[in-house]
């Protein structure tokens, strides 16, 4: 049996609807087959220890917002921005090299704030974190079953979050035992596989591919205006991660009343605009 696992990774200050300084949510992750994941564990520490020239840090744990701080944090702190963008650019291309799936969901919060959902549903809809998981099962399940083969199973890896495991654990039983059976979550074989993002490097991927993605939407929504070659950059790493996406548009949810829900996820999802790439000087 081929298995996918896929990675879950957040971004943007989840059920805070009117933080100014993430107004963009974004959740998502990586996909993998089971025998790949050894290759890229070890390419990435390969990549790692370049990087600190053979003396990675103990206990080292990749924080995407002390890489991409203006002067470095962390183990990363007053390290040259050229040098941190290139590990930027190496864990991307890692990842594309390795053929690895990407997948991710982002919210305009102040949508969500101000567009009423009217579905029935086991969670609520105003929370991006939940919402976002939701729609991921959704788009995760299709994708095995339309990508994968018939024998491909699935199973989701996630950085645990202590104040939604009950609302998960009530998405989790709904979307595999609830409802019609025709309409329930079959490809994915295990949920809630909660893991100390520490110990999973993938975990810490996903993060960084996740706040990539956020910087740059938060440029096309027009909440941030840093200079060209910012935007230019997160551009082009919002190109290398779009590329990987295997469904580019919204995958919707089947079941008796689920349209309104699916219009819901339309009206406050945030994504690019047309022409985004000329925009930016971004190559296809």
């Amino acid at each position: 049996m081929e298995s996918a696992p896929s990675d879950y990774a957040e971004q943007g200050a989840g059920a805070d609807l009117e933080n100014p300084d993430q107004p963009i949510f974004v959740l998502g992750g990586i996909s993998l087959r089971d025998e790949g994941w050894n290759k890229t564990h070890s390419d990435w520490q390969n990549i790692l220890n370049e990087y600190f020239e053979g003396k990675l840090p103990d206990n080292f744990e990749l924080h995407s917002y002390e890489l991409l701080s203006p002067n470095g944090d962390g183990p990363f702190r007053g390290d040259d921005i050229n040098k941190r963008l290139q590990l930027v650019d190496k864990a991307i291309d890692l990842l594309i090299n390795r053929k690895h799936g990407i997948h991710f969901i982002a919210f305009d919060k102040a949508k969500i704030n101000t567009t009423a959902c009217e579905a029935t549903l086991t969670f609520d809809p105003k929370c991006p974190y939940l919402l976002g998981f939701d729609y991921l099962v959704t788009y995760i399940n299709k994708h095995i079953k339309d990508d994968l083969g018939s024998t491909a199973r699935g199973i989701i890896i996630f950085d645990h979050k202590d104040e939604h495991i009950e609302e998960i654990e009530n998405i989790f039983h709904n979307r595999r035992f609830g409802g019609v059976a025709a309409h329930r979550v079959k490809w994915i074989v295990e949920f809630g596989a909660t893991v100390d993002s520490k110990k999973n490097p993938m975990i810490q991927l996903s993060d960084l591919v996740i706040l990539c993605v956020r910087r740059f939407l938060e440029i096309e929504e027009g909440y941030k205006n840093p200079p060209d070659e910012v935007k230019e950059y997160y551009a082009k790493c919002y190109g290398k991660i779009y590329g990987r996406l295997k469904k580019k548009t919204l995958v919707e949810r089947q079941g008796n009343g689920m349209n309104i829900l699916n219009d819901y996820l339309k009206a406050v999802q945030s994504t690019h605009k047309t022409g985004w790439k000329e925009r930016y000087n971004v190559n296809s």
